[in-house]
């Protein structure tokens, strides 16, 4: 035998081995507020400041489904209960930035990176005498959602569209805004910092 197949018998078998790895990415089956801009979007586009982690993947607060009754715990709504993402749960009048929205209709747009069969998609915003810096408490919330859609487990589009009509507020509110996922035990939670005109 001679040297140069010597050498490719030790270079394949050393090649088979060698175990096999795949890298792939996990899959990104999330979705955020797209329009208007959630709280963790405009931290992924560093409009708002020290959010930690959230800034690399709005997509992702994914949390337990079932608010009011269930769902992540007073305190920790903004964040969907998620412990790394905590920071989206400090609340202050002036700590988040705020996008403006007219009361009335207005369309609420989800950016889905992947979907998921869905149960609906809803809607809850602040009631008129709201503490703005108090952290976000059911007791905050209208528990009625002002805008629903239900989906009966349906896949949906990558960008989900719905009109809502933004009920009489004046200020800055804060909206909630879930999409329950049908086939799993989770939500997907995002708040908007709202001033409303």
């Amino acid at each position: 035998m001679n040297i140069k197949k010597s050498l490719l018998l030790v270079g394949l078998t050393a090649v088979s081995a060698t175990p096999f790895f795949s890298i792939a990415e996990p899959p990104s089956r999330h979705g955020y507020i797209d329009t208007p801009p959630s709280r963790a979007l405009l931290c992924s586009k560093l409009v708002n400041k020290d959010c930690g982690p959230i800034m690399y993947e709005p997509q992702s607060v994914e949390g337990v489904k079932g608010f009011p009754q269930g769902g992540p715990p007073d305190g920790q709504i903004a964040s969907g209960g998620v412990g790394q993402f905590n920071q989206l749960n400090e609340q202050s009048a002036d700590r988040w930035h705020h996008v403006n929205l007219n009361k009335g209709a207005n369309e609420f747009i989800w950016a889905l990176t992947a979907q998921h069969s869905s149960t609906s998609w809803q809607y809850f915003i602040t009631k008129p005498d709201w503490d703005p810096n108090k952290p976000l408490t059911r007791a905050q919330f209208d528990l009625k959602p002002f805008c629903e859609r239900f989906d009966s487990g349906k896949r949906p589009a990558e960008k989900v569209k719905i009109i809502c009509n933004v009920p009489e507020r004046s200020g800055y509110h804060v909206i909630l805004g879930i999409w329950t996922i049908d086939d799993t035990n989770n939500a997907f939670y995002q708040v908007i910092d709202a001033d409303i005109k």
